[in-house]
């Protein structure tokens, strides 16, 4: 690759491949559209001269925010090749988010998709003094007359007005791998948000031990559906065009189940949720089968696991255990792959923890998951499961090229060249998390001697309860929310008594016992405070947590109607909890739990 531009990788390839398919999208009908690499590489050079007409010069800050779409990476592209820097905002951001966002980088265009995007960016124009141009995505926004916005086909059309040819070609040449390619906010799981600054030299190093790594090539599909905004898609996009991948850009995520079975893709991104929720569905479904089907299904998954174990334990799988894989991989396996389009190579996960039931699940179906482990500040990677490793108890093994140690309270450390520039406008905090060259992520974990790593949890979070007991609670959480009944659960004891915790319950499973106790009649509001379904739910987590310590337990519980969300701000993009945000929002319900 010799360290070439990710704009340059592009063009190659798009010569490469020319009228070949490159990406696709879906119209309307919900039909999927596709885009040569041809007609991709000519549109990202016409984005680019536009954004030359517009005055954008090298440095500029230009916002993206959009649900994901091929306009979001060939805008991404297209600002690389004019040398200025893309500022991606969660597609459901916040006008009061925003407005901190593009006033500290001083955006000056900012490119929306759809109407609900257009409609916050309107709002900011008279918040955001250096905002000057907002560019719409979906031609079927509703835009407002005096205002200064233009469609991004008509955005397309004043780029050609001029001849912009020769001064994209210097700013081509006067390209550095050290250029700031991208601002990414991040505010963790709790503070003001940080301007994550990642150069194109920290995208060509995480292609570069992505290619050590894994083994795709351009024959492969991937589906990208996870938030283009978050490090995890982006700079997983960035490998797949540079490998000449196909991808798939689904704008609604609540859709990824039934569109994968469309798309039939062999390599997708995704976050404990996704597999979560496949799992909950599949039991679901399997329960209300007679009792044959449900012992076939009990018995091919059994098969599934036996031929796993061997294969876990680098041990040749035994001649009868292959005639019964066979069999049960014919009647149920192979139908469970089917229901996820049936060509996957792998999946890979990351965010947050995924429980070790799932992950076996999905393993003796027969679909691979590769669990990771990486922040926005490292570009995503830095641990990734081999192709031939069920090691499940691990997030992966270190990266090839990558420098990890374990530090004091035990703090994993990361150093390589995948390491972000520093935190924007905040050379204070940056200082506060470089050691020597390494960034400290906050996450204590360990490493095997073979070099996999271990979470045991985000050191910012470590709860201190008022005897001044230490406790760690992601270990908690990820225990009980392994549960078929629980959908999400949060920790609360930081200077309490005891541990307490706030629940929301599967949906499936939670809505199939409101009808076993008969009061399926009431709302969920009335069914979540009624006594026999918490002791029903106090109950089952007793049983989970028989093996914690005692100063560990929650012994006291409260019962969430409605799921946590990035909308209402209890989850950031990543999809993990906002601590801070749903101690704030359920401050009343956490002090019920503390009054007796």
């Amino acid at each position: 690759m010799n360290n070439l531009q990710l704009t340059s990788i592009l063009r190659e390839n798009c010569k490469k491949y020319g009228s070949r398919n490159a990406v696709f999208y879906q119209k309307p009908d919900k039909s999927w559209t596709p885009i040569s690499w041809t007609e991709l590489w000519n549109t990202i050079e016409d984005t680019a001269k536009a954004l030359l007409a517009s005055g954008v010069k090298p440095g500029d800050k230009v916002g993206i925010m959009s649900r994901n779409m091929p306009e979001w990476t060939i805008t991404d592209y297209a600002l690389q090749l004019v040398r200025a820097v893309s500022v991606p905002l969660f597609s459901a951001t916040s006008v009061a988010q925003a407005e901190y966002m593009l006033n500290e980088t001083e955006t000056t265009l900012f490119f929306v998709g759809e109407q609900e995007q257009y409609d916050v960016a309107k709002e900011l124009l008279a918040k955001v003094p250096t905002l000057r141009k907002i560019i719409t995505f979906d031609p079927s926004v509703q835009v407002d007359s005096g205002l200064p916005v233009v469609q991004f086909a008509d955005f397309l059309i004043e780029g050609k007005a001029n001849n912009y040819d020769k001064q994209l070609l210097v700013l081509s040449q006067e390209a550095q791998d050290q250029d700031l390619c991208t601002i990414i906010y991040t505010s963790g799981t709790s503070g003001v948000p940080k301007g994550v600054m990642l150069s194109v030299a920290n995208f060509q190093y995480c292609i570069k031990i992505h290619d050590l790594r894994l083994q795709v090539d351009d024959t492969d599909v991937s589906f990208c559906f996870l938030p283009l905004s978050h490090i995890f898609e982006r700079a997983w996009t960035f490998n797949v065009l540079s490998k000449g991948m196909i991808s798939y850009y689904l704008r609604n995520p609540k859709e990824v189940i039934d569109s994968v079975k469309v798309v039939k893709p062999t390599i997708m991104c995704s976050v404990p949720r996704f597999f979560e929720k496949t799992y909950e569905g599949v039991n679901a479904e399997i329960a209300k089968g007679s009792a044959l089907k449900q012992s076939i299904f009990k018995w091919a998954i059994n098969v599934g696991g036996q031929r796993l174990d061997y294969i876990w334990n680098k041990k040749p799988v035994p001649l009868g255990v292959k005639i019964a894989y066979s069999v049960a991989d014919k009647l149920v396996l192979a139908k469970g792959r089917a229901a996820l389009g049936g060509n996957f190579k792998f999946m890979v996960c990351g965010g947050a923890a995924l429980s070790v039931e799932i992950i076996h699940f999905f393993e003796q179906v027969g679909i691979h998951i590769k669990v990771g482990y990486g922040l926005t500040e490292t570009v995503a990677s830095v641990t990734c499961l081999l192709d031939d490793d069920i090691n499940t108890k691990s997030v992966g093994k270190i990266m090839p090229l990558l420098d990890v140690k374990i530090g004091e309270n035990d703090e994993i450390m990361v150093k390589g060249g995948t390491v972000f520039m520093g935190y924007y406008k905040k050379p204070e905090l940056t200082a506060e998390v470089m050691k020597d060259g390494y960034f400290c992520t906050g996450d204590a974990g360990r490493l095997d001697e073979n070099g996999y790593l271990f979470l045991t949890d985000r050191i910012k979070d470590i709860i201190k309860t008022s005897s001044g007991k230490y406790i760690a609670p992601q270990k908690i959480e990820s225990l009980l929310s392994g549960d078929k009944y629980i959908e999400q659960i949060t920790i609360i004891g930081n200077e309490r008594k005891y541990i307490t915790a706030l629940v929301v319950p599967a949906t499936i499973a939670f809505a199939r016992l409101m009808k076993e106790m008969g009061i399926d009649n009431l709302s969920k509001e009335q069914q979540v405070k009624e006594k026999a379904v918490l002791d029903f739910y106090q109950n089952r987590i007793n049983l989970l947590q028989k093996d914690l310590s005692p100063y560990e337990q929650v012994k006291k519980i409260t019962l969430l109607p409605n799921e946590f969300t990035i909308q209402t701000g209890e989850l950031t993009p990543s999809l993990k909890i906002m601590r801070r945000v749903v101690s704030e929002q359920f401050k009343k319900e956490i002090e019920g739990m503390y009054l007796s």
